[in-house]
């Protein structure tokens, strides 16, 4: 096992059982063996998501995801919501724009989740609505963002409900079909604990009837050609990352052994267990609502403390913690907990970070 423990928002520590599957050698891709893996792939990620509909697998990291999420589903011109919590909320709003989408960008403080009736007013004052990007887990910032509560407003409309939920799945609760969400994308280096290059991407009938319309250039993820190949053959159109697709397998009947309702609660105690450590050493928490606060990781600051030099030390001894993005660059340090981690480790981790902000009193 590694050295160093990764307490940040993804790419996690990989447990051995996966790195001896990514450690041995592949198979080919248009073989019988692929196809079976493949199909309960998608079956395994169906219980993930909680959707019926099939998931479709790409090669590529969350950020493929987010692209494919906007080219698939809207044409030029359309009038599209940014839900802007944080860095990765204004990636959304960046890309839509670059494909020539007539973005509306919603603006947050960071560590402020979204406020519903701003929603509502939006979508009152533009009736030719197309989409709402929202994130589900904003990773910049440590904020959970309600998602059954956008579906709500959406469910009976034609405007599609398009979740980055990248850091968010498996360790927070989510329901795809149950909150009527349209188009909902996940990563491989997060919660499945196998290294970054797959993205997920569910999509609901409503959005599959968006994007029989799209005029948005896609070629590479044109999800068309994946539902395609998956429908014909249970194949990707494209050579696949296969020693991922491989761990990916093992990886997803773990999690769906465990049992996703109790990977949220494992994590939600873990996430508790880490924020009473830190408000004991003088810390604030970025997130002050409990119920905005995501189970991927912590977000904390200390006035007086620079915690770029911290972390800096942190790393020297082992432990790789994540900064602030944005006016947090600073100031913010940002504890992720998706890996398999413990208390103890939590523990450790802490003794040695105790000694290091000693250093700055």
């Amino acid at each position: 096992m590694s050295s160093k423990l990764l307490l940040t928002p993804g790419p996690t520590n990989i447990p051995e059982e996966y790195l001896e599957i990514l450690g041995s050698d592949i198979i080919h891709h248009r073989t019988p063996k692929f196809r079976e893996i493949m199909k309960e792939n998608n079956e395994n990620l169906k219980k993930i998501f909680k959707t019926t509909n099939d998931v479709a697998i790409l090669t590529s990291s969350g950020t493929g995801s987010m692209e494919a999420a906007i080219v698939n589903f809207f044409s030029k011109g359309d009038k599209v919501l940014a839900i802007n919590t944080g860095y990765f909320g204004d990636r959304f709003r960046k890309i839509g724009e670059i494909y020539g989408l007539n973005m509306i960008n919603l603006q947050y403080e960071f560590g402020e989740s979204y406020n519903l009736d701003d929603v509502k007013k939006v979508i009152a004052e533009n009736p030719d609505l197309k989409g709402i990007l929202a994130t589900h887990s904003e990773t910049s910032v440590g904020i959970l963002n309600n998602i059954k509560a956008l579906g709500d407003l959406t469910k009976n409309t034609e405007i599609l409900l398009v979740v980055d939920t990248i850091s968010g799945l498996v360790v927070n609760e989510f329901d795809f079909d149950g909150w009527h969400v349209d188009v909902a994308i996940a990563g491989s280096q997060k919660a499945f604990l196998i290294p970054p290059g797959l993205a997920f991407v569910a999509v609901s009938d409503k959005a599959k009837k968006a994007m029989e319309t799209s005029d948005l250039p896609k070629y590479y993820f044109d999800l068309k050609q994946y539902e395609k190949y998956f429908d014909a053959s249970a194949e990707t159109p494209y050579t696949p990352a296969i020693a991922l697709i491989l761990a990916l397998n093992q990886s997803l009947k773990d999690l769906v052994k465990n049992g996703i309702e109790n990977t949220i609660n494992q994590k939600r105690d873990l996430r508790k267990y880490v924020e009473e450590k830190a408000q004991k050493l003088g810390f604030e928490l970025l997130v002050k609502n409990e119920e905005n606060r995501t189970n991927t990781l912590i977000s904390v600051y200390r006035e007086g403390i620079i915690i770029k030099s911290v972390i800096t030390a942190l790393e020297e001894k082992g432990y790789t913690v994540t900064g602030g993005k944005g006016k947090y660059a600073e100031s913010l340090m940002r504890i992720g907990i998706l890996g398999q981690i413990s208390k103890e480790q939590i523990d450790d981790f802490f003794v040695i970070f105790e000694e290091e902000i000693k250093k700055q009193l």
